[in-house]
C-alpha cells in the first residue's frame, strides 16, 4: 500500500512538478488577496492573456521564453497604467491592451501551424513538463515578490483599501499601482507553463476568497491564502497522477472544493449563530422603560 501510494516520487519530473507547484500555489495564494480585495480580478485575467502574445512570439523569434514573454509581460502592465493615466477608463485600457496582444498571439499561430501542441500547453500548462530552470525561475521569482510584499507591506496595504487615505499618508498611489502591475506580470509569467492562461486567475482567485471566508484580517488572509494555495497544489498534483488528468485542472478543481465546503462550513456557524443570539434574545429580554 505504501509503495503505492508513493509510486509518484519514483519520478523526477513529478517531483519538479510537486516543487514548482507548490511555489506557485504560494505565491498565487498571497498575491491573491490583494487583488480579490482591490477587485482586480480582471487585470490578472487581461494580463494572462495578454502574455500569450509575447509567449507566442518568443517562440516564433526563437528566444528565450522567460525573457521574451516577461519583457511582454511588463511592458504590457506598463501600457496599461499608461492608458489609465490618460484618463482611460482601467477596465477599457485592461481590455485595449489584452485584445491586442491576445489577437496578435492568434495571428501568429494561425501563421505557423507548429505552435499547436504549444499553443495548448500555454493556454492549460504542462506541470509535467517542467524542466529544472523552470524551477528555478519560479523559486526565483517567488522569494523576489515575497520580499517585495515584506518590504512595501504597509503602502500596499493603505492601497490595497482606500487609495485617498493612502495618499493621505503619503503614499504613491501611481507607484504601488505601476509595482504591483509589473509584480502580478512576474507572477504570470513564471506560473504560466504550470497552469496556463485558461487555469492563473483560478489558482490566484480560489484561495484567497476562501481565506476571506475565515477572517476579515489581511495579514491572517495571506498567510491562509497561501498556506491553502500550496497545500492544494501539492494535493491536487499528486491526484492527477492517480486520476490520469491534467495536473492544472486537478488543482483548480480540488481549490473549488475546498472553497465550497468552506463556504457552507461558515454559511453554517453563521446561521448558529444567529439562531443562539434569537434564542438569548428570547431568553433573557431587555427591560424597556415604562
Amino acid at each position: 500500500m505504501l509503495d503505492l501510494l508513493l509510486r509518484p516520487f519514483e519520478y523526477e519530473f513529478f517531483i519538479r512538478a510537486m516543487g514548482v507547484g507548490v511555489l506557485a500555489g504560494l505565491l498565487c495564494g498571497v498575491m491573491g488577496v490583494y487583488i480579490i480585495t482591490r477587485h482586480m480580478s480582471y487585470i490578472a485575467h487581461g494580463l494572462s492573456h495578454a502574455i500569450l502574445g509575447g509567449a507566442v512570439l518568443s517562440y516564433v523569434l526563437g528566444i528565450n521564453f522567460y525573457f521574451g514573454a516577461g519583457v511582454w509581460g511588463f511592458v504590457a502592465a506598463l501600457v496599461i497604467q499608461f492608458l489609465t493615466g490618460k484618463r482611460v477608463y482601467a477596465d477599457a485600457a485592461i481590455g485595449i491592451v489584452t485584445t491586442a496582444s491576445f489577437a496578435l498571439g492568434v495571428a501568429i499561430i494561425s501563421t505557423y501551424r507548429s505552435f499547436t501542441r504549444s499553443f495548448e500547453a500555454a493556454l492549460f500548462g504542462n506541470v509535467l513538463g517542467i524542466t529544472p530552470t523552470d524551477v528555478w525561475i519560479v523559486a526565483i521569482v517567488t522569494v523576489v515578490l515575497l520580499s517585495l510584499i515584506f518590504v512595501f507591506y504597509r503602502p500596499l496595504l493603505f492601497w490595497s483599501f482606500d487609495r485617498e487615505v493612502a495618499q493621505v499618508h503619503g503614499v504613491s498611489v501611481f507607484s504601488m499601482d505601476t509595482l504591483f502591475a509589473l509584480m502580478l506580470a512576474a507572477l504570470i509569467v513564471s506560473t504560466l507553463q504550470i497552469l496556463g492562461v485558461t487555469l492563473i486567475i483560478s489558482a490566484i482567485v480560489i484561495p484567497a476568497s476562501t481565506a476571506r471566508l475565515l477572517s476579515d484580517r489581511f495579514g491572517v488572509m495571506m498567510i491562509i491564502s497561501g498556506a491553502i494555495g500550496a497545500v492544494v497544489a501539492f494535493f491536487g498534483i499528486y491526484l492527477s497522477y492517480y486520476l490520469d488528468i491534467a495536473s492544472g485542472a486537478s488543482v483548480v478543481l480540488l481549490s473549488t472544493l475546498v472553497f465550497t465546503i468552506v463556504l457552507a462550513w461558515t454559511n453554517i456557524q453563521r446561521r448558529h449563530r444567529k439562531r443562539f443570539v434569537s434564542m438569548d434574545d428570547h431568553t433573557h429580554p431587555s427591560v424597556k422603560a415604562p
